[in-house]
């Protein structure tokens, strides 16, 4: 017997649940001003599609070269880093950049 996929019905290894997933996903990418007058990019929409936030937090830490966190399926980066964030949500992880809204 082949594991199958409980939603899409094929095998385990042509599975493509996780592909749509992040084709119908919805980004926020904002830009918020925190307590003496830090800079924050806030990355909101990305908690509800299975992606591992702190496998994805921690790959755009490195790639961006800065700080951040994850709180309340809210990922968090130090200093204005919206157009890395976009350039590696959508090449890297294949978020479509028409559903990724840079505020």
């Amino acid at each position: 017997m082949v594991d199958s996929c409980p939603t899409c019905g094929l095998p385990r290894s042509l599975c493509v649940c996780q592909t749509i997933a992040y084709e119908k996903q919805k980004v926020k990418v904002k830009l918020e001003t925190k307590k003496w007058n830090k800079v924050t990019t806030v990355i909101e929409g990305l908690a509800d599609s299975g992606i591992d936030l702190e496998d994805l937090t921690s790959k755009l830490k490195t790639k961006c070269a800065c700080g951040g966190a994850v709180k309340n399926g809210v990922i968090m980066l130090q200093g204005d880093q919206r157009e890395k964030v976009v350039r590696i949500l959508s090449q890297e992880l294949g978020i479509m950049p028409e559903n990724i809204e840079v505020i």
